[in-house]
């Protein structure tokens, strides 16, 4: 028998990464760790695309798998002192006042876009604006305008529906808060086919979310459906059962039945899984 050998036995060790998130509930990015100690729940600073931040730590130092390319990763600069959080509760300030203009300056020039967010880095030297809008803006004047009257770096941020509801917030139909904003991190692809394969009307005023986009909600219980389906036959299917043979009209997949009419009387029944005969012929 011969001996199992480990690929990676004898690699160098890699170094260690955490995943910092810079929202509540926000996708998280992940950062070398390099000699700290850090643990969850501690905030840092970091250099993201934008500029150097304050995030938190959401998950511990750990190795990272081999897959991951770590030359695209940037290191975790330090642990957040007095004065990095100082910055930040400065900034804050910043932000609201900077929002305000931007607002007025939006008015001004009647473009047809809607404000969101604006974020600005630790060091105070750039602001980032989030906005929507259904068409392609022509923003270059009004960047200009802020950066002349801010004395910061200004760069604006389209961002999508979903993305808007997320920094927003709100109650979802359900009675409770929405699942981007409470915990949901990343928003993944909802299709009407999931919809369709649930049963669901596909009824857009119920199908849609806060945001005006299919519900997240739609993908939970998806492969639970897909899985449920494949044991039951298909509608327009000829079955046998014990209680009459005939063609499947519909099924319900979640009690495991389906609705026969039976080809002696036209009557429909519905028929258990347990309920059908195996029509294939004794071997």
């Amino acid at each position: 028998m011969s001996e199992q050998i480990d690929p990676f036995e004898g690699a160098p060790e890699l170094p260690r990464i955490v995943a910092v998130s810079f929202l509540a509930v926000g996708h998280l990015y992940n950062f070398l760790a390099g000699g700290l100690t850090l643990r969850r729940g501690d905030r840092v600073v970091v250099e993201g695309e934008a500029g150097v931040r304050i995030g938190k730590i959401e998950v511990e130092p750990h190795e990272p798998s081999r897959t991951l390319d770590l030359r695209a990763l940037r290191p975790v600069l330090r642990l957040a002192e007095a004065g990095d959080v100082d910055s930040e509760t400065e900034n804050i300030d910043r932000e609201a006042a900077a929002r305000r203009l931007c607002l007025h300056r939006i008015r001004e020039r009647n473009l047809t876009m809607k404000l969101i967010n604006v974020d600005y880095m630790l060091d105070g030297r750039k602001a980032v604006f989030y906005f929507t809008a259904e068409n392609r803006i022509d923003f270059r004047d009004l960047v200009r305008d802020l950066a002349n009257s801010l004395r910061v770096r200004v760069e604006m941020k389209q961002i999508g529906a979903r993305d808007e509801t997320k920094v927003t917030g709100a109650v979802g139909p359900c009675g409770r808060e929405l699942c981007c904003s409470s915990w949901l991190r990343d928003f993944e692809a909802i299709t009407v086919k999931m919809a369709r394969e649930q049963g669901l009307a596909l009824n857009p005023s119920r199908l849609a979310g806060m945001c005006g986009r299919l519900k997240c909600c739609l993908r939970y219980e998806y492969s639970t459906y897909l899985e449920l389906r494949r044991g039951l036959p298909n509608v327009g299917k000829r079955v046998q059962s014990v209680k009459g043979d005939g063609k499947v009209l519909r099924q319900n997949i979640l009690k495991q039945t389906v609705l026969i009419q039976r080809e002696e009387d036209g009557g429909v029944v519905e028929a258990a899984l347990q309920d059908l005969v195996d029509a294939r012929p004794q071997a």
